[in-house]
């Protein structure tokens, strides 16, 4: 009965031509069981004809297009024939006449529709592409224009570079690319240029040069330190390094004075010990030869030093007389390294003693773990790689011998790992630098004191943290840090010691609160304190414990204890009195309530009354709570006398007049709170104002047309500016949701490319950088989100097999989701929408759902995880677009 459903539109049948209407024409004959007249053949034959005629037409007219887009859009406008519109269809290219052949054909004809819907996605794509391929140019040229420029960031341009499709970009940014390799092989070389440079100044320190080579060396290296520092990639050199240099180059050249003063004092020893030698022993004297010596300047601590004080002491020794005392001392002598024993000579033999013993080689689990020490070099895993060195040598104490193969592949791999540990450590001083500056800026952020605290806390539990991976700091960056901290910290510790001495003055107050509250449980127990004396007391006390502040903990719960016996002490006779003067407060209601209004001497009964009460009142104030109460309804009464008694008087048009002041200010109050109202307070602002309104008796009737018009102009202009409110949240929520699908939908399709190198963190980064969802739809696309990144990590093929079976269910459910909607799918979908609208139809009418209501599938098609062209994601954002404008 639905065969209607699925007859194909358009077709060679499209026009209203002869030839159309000749089948219908035999089909209505066989159906009212009436044969064909005899002139019927004649006029079929010449409809056939004239459709023949009109398709030969239109072919020689597409014949001559001659790949004239704009005719072949005319063409098919106005053409009759589906196989000679596609023909023509396969002409047009540019995106606005696609757009125009689309609109037309859309519901006319299936297969143009579709291959000009193909080619505006192809459009499309190739736009985004475009786009992604000029974000990462600028990038590209950001990067370029930089002055710190860090492989980190090359390294994610070129990660977005890969993922991206711009041949039309490809020269433009790889002569950008060129340019950041050429400043990243700068600082390479300028970097290692440092590293030696800071090398060959260390080594200057034991080369035993004389002061003007010495003089000589540190200005080169100090003229190559400073053309290094004005150098195009400055900014690349490591901080440390550089300080380093300066502070080496600065004691080395302070150690050039010393040189020359040595030297100068060798000389004038020398010259003085050849001149005594020289004379006769007769002439000298011990004593004053020995004064002279020590007026000299003073011998360097060397070889040539203690060369001079043998002759000396031997010149000594050698005189007719007895040498003093200090002469036969035992002289020191200088420990001089063995010079067969240098760290060359002992290092060659030491090869020499691996190559004799290397024979064997290592063992199979000494290679494995070279290898694994390999791998963890090239992926950068630093922790694991010194683990597994730690290893090594461990293996390697044993005994084992090496072969030279292995053992120049061990000094290698070691090598590398210093050098990453160098770059880490580096790294981990710039790191220091950054947390220095965060807490020197510490103090002027005006932060409260706990958060400065918690501040200074975290920053020290960063600079740990950076001890464990990147080694130990320099100790003038930790005394940097450590002071940086103090100071920072300072305010915060005078806050704590001032909270401090703040409990300890609550502890006192608090325990004066005590002993006067057991002072009062004396008197009261002697008879001599009155019960309003009392009664003010505890409240007195109640009031001033409420107030008290902080106290320590240990002394809080002391104090608690002992303060709440002695108010219950207190407390407990009070009550028992109170309950007596409620009973009194009771009568004296009941007897003002019993007062007959229309009696004359109802007044001055009523005085009377008032008259007790305040005596009661001020004999024995009740709790505040139960003396107001009380008092309110005395006053009532009262008032409900005063009132019987003037209600004939005025009291209809006072209460009229009361009601239009109270509609007045309802109507007032809703026309200012229209500008700030939204749909979360919408709701209750109506409900209270309708039920106030309801709650409000009549008006004067002269003004009631006037008010009932502004109550309801007021309701109106509030209605208003919550819907505006409401739509723009709409469209808040569905932007949100659609950004973080479309995140999804990458990662997803990055999973099927296997060329696609991605990162669980750039991921996760760019989630993080969108704005929290609220509600269901958080928690489904983040699932979403979270078994995508899983399978980054873990069964990525298996993942993406997943993603390319769920394409169809996806199609499926989204195609019901716009027929509930009523949203147009496109033509090339015609077909399955018109058998999905029987089914969606039935499963409304069977759960009794209203149509559209359909959030719980939208949710189900949110958390399914499938491949989607750009066509069935802009349907998806339609469909979301859609919800979200109704509510839903």
């Amino acid at each position: 009965m639905f065969e209607f459903l699925f007859k194909r539109q358009g077709g060679d049948k499209a026009g209203a031509g002869p030839d159309a209407a000749a089948p219908d024409a035999r089909a209505s004959g066989k159906a009212s069981g009436q044969g064909a007249s005899q002139d019927a053949a004649p006029k079929e034959a010449g409809g056939r004809n004239a459709t023949q005629h009109s398709r030969e037409q239109q072919a020689e007219q597409l014949k001559g297009l001659d790949g004239d887009e704009a005719a072949a859009i005319d063409f098919i406008l106005r053409s009759d024939f589906s196989e000679l519109r596609l023909a023509a269809a396969e002409l047009v290219h540019s995106r606005e006449g696609l757009e125009r052949v689309h609109t037309a054909m859309r519901n006319l004809d299936r297969r143009v529709a579709k291959l000009t819907q193909s080619r505006l996605d192809a459009i499309r794509h190739h736009d985004a592409e475009l786009r992604r391929g000029q974000e990462a140019l600028a990038q590209a040229r950001n990067l370029l224009g930089d002055h710190l420029l860090t492989p980190n960031h090359v390294a994610e341009l070129d990660r977005k570079w890969a993922i991206t499709k711009a041949p039309e970009l490809a020269p433009e940014f790889d002569e950008v690319r060129a340019q950041l390799a050429q400043r990243l092989e700068a600082q390479v070389q300028l970097q290692r240029a440092m590293i030696d440079r800071l090398a060959a100044l260390r080594q200057l320190d034991g080369a035993g040069l004389d002061a003007e080579a010495l003089s000589a060396r540190l200005a080169n290296l100090q003229h190559e330190q400073e053309a290094a520092l004005v150098a195009a990639e400055h900014a690349s050199l490591p901080r440390a390094l550089v300080a380093e240099f300066a502070t080496e180059h600065a004691r080395l050249t302070a150690g050039l004075a010393t040189l020359e003063q040595d030297r100068a004092a060798l000389a004038a020893r020398e010259a003085a010990l050849a001149e005594w030698q020289g004379k006769p022993q007769a002439e000298l004297k011990p004593e004053q030869l020995r004064k002279e010596w020590q007026r000299l300047p003073a011998l360097p601590v060397n070889a040539a030093g203690a060369a001079l004080r043998e002759r000396f002491e031997a010149l000594l020794a050698a005189l007719p007389h007895e040498a003093p005392k200090e002469a036969r001392k035992p002289r020191l002598k200088t420990e001089q390294p063995d010079p067969g024993a240098t760290p060359a000579a002992r290092e060659q033999g030491g090869q020499k003693d691996g190559q004799r013993g290397g024979a064997r080689g290592a063992d199979q689990p000494f290679i494995d773990n070279m290898d694994a020490l390999e791998a963890a070099l090239q992926q950068g895993s630093l922790g694991s790689a010194a683990e597994l060195d730690k290893a090594l040598k461990e293996s390697k104490d044993k005994g084992m011998r090496l072969t030279p193969a292995q053992a120049d592949r061990l000094a290698h791999l070691r090598a590398e790992l210093k050098r990453l540990s160098d770059w880490a450590r580096w790294g981990g001083n710039v790191s220091r630098e950054e947390l220095i500056k965060t807490v020197e800026a510490l103090p002027t952020q005006n932060l409260a004191m706990s958060e400065l605290a918690k501040k200074v806390g975290s920053m020290r539990d960063r600079w740990k943290a950076l001890d464990s991976l990147s080694g130990a700091a320099p100790r003038s960056l930790w005394e940097r840090f450590d002071a940086a901290c103090t100071a920072a910290y300072a305010p915060a510790a005078a806050h704590f010691r001032q909270l401090a001495d703040e409990r300890h003055a609550n502890a006192a107050r608090g325990q004066a609160l005590v002993e006067e509250a057991q002072a009062e449980i004396a008197r009261l127990q002697s008879g001599e304190a009155d019960w309003k004396h009392v009664s003010g007391t505890v409240q007195r006390l109640r009031t001033a414990w409420s107030h008290l502040g902080a106290i320590d903990r240990k002394d809080k719960k002391r104090l608690d204890q002992l303060f709440s016996e002695a108010l219950t002490t207190l407390q407990k006779p009070l009550e028992t009195q109170r309950q007596v003067e409620t009973g009194v407060r009771e009568q004296l209601i009941e007897e003002a309530q019993a007062l007959d209004p229309h009696d004359r001497h109802a007044v001055d009964l009523l005085r009377e009354l008032q008259h007790r009460w305040q005596e009661h009142a001020r004999a024995l104030p009740l709790e505040r709570k139960a003396e107001q109460a009380l008092w309110q309804r005395f006053r009532a009464a009262c008032d409900a006398l005063f009132a019987a008694r003037k209600e004939h008087a005025h009291a209809a048009d006072s209460e009229r007049r009361a009601h239009e002041s109270a509609k007045e200010a309802v109507c007032a109050r809703l026309e200012a709170a229209a500008p700030e109202a939204t749909p979360a307070t919408v709701g209750k602002l109506l409900r209270e104002a309708a039920a106030e309104w309801q709650a409000i008796g009549p008006v004067p009737r002269a003004h009631e047309a006037r008010i009932e018009k502004r109550y309801h102009a007021a309701v109106a202009q509030v209605q208003h500016h919550a819907d505006v409110a409401r739509r723009a949240a709409g469209l808040a929520l569905a932007g949100a949701v659609r950004d973080k699908l479309r995140l999804i939908q990458a990662l997803e399709n990055a999973l099927v490319n296997p060329d696609a190198h991605t990162h669980a963190g750039d991921w996760r980064q760019r989630w993080d950088a969108m704005l929290p969802l609220d509600g269901v739809v958080e928690n489904v696309l983040r699932a979403r989100f979270e078994g995508a990144l899983g399978a980054l990590e873990g069964d990525r093929a298996g993942y993406a097999r997943q993603l390319e079976a769920n394409r169809e269910h996806l199609l499926h459910e989204l195609l019901k989701l716009e027929i509930a909607a009523g949203i147009d799918s496109g033509a090339e979908f015609a077909r399955e929408r018109l058998k999905l609208q029987v089914e969606v139809l039935r499963s409304s009418l069977k759960s009794g759902r209203k149509p559209g209501a359909h959030g719980d599938e939208l949710r189900q098609l949110l958390s399914l995880p499938a491949l989607a062209d750009a066509r069935t994601e802009t349907r998806i954002e339609q469909l979301l677009l859609r919800q979200t404008k109704e509510g839903k």
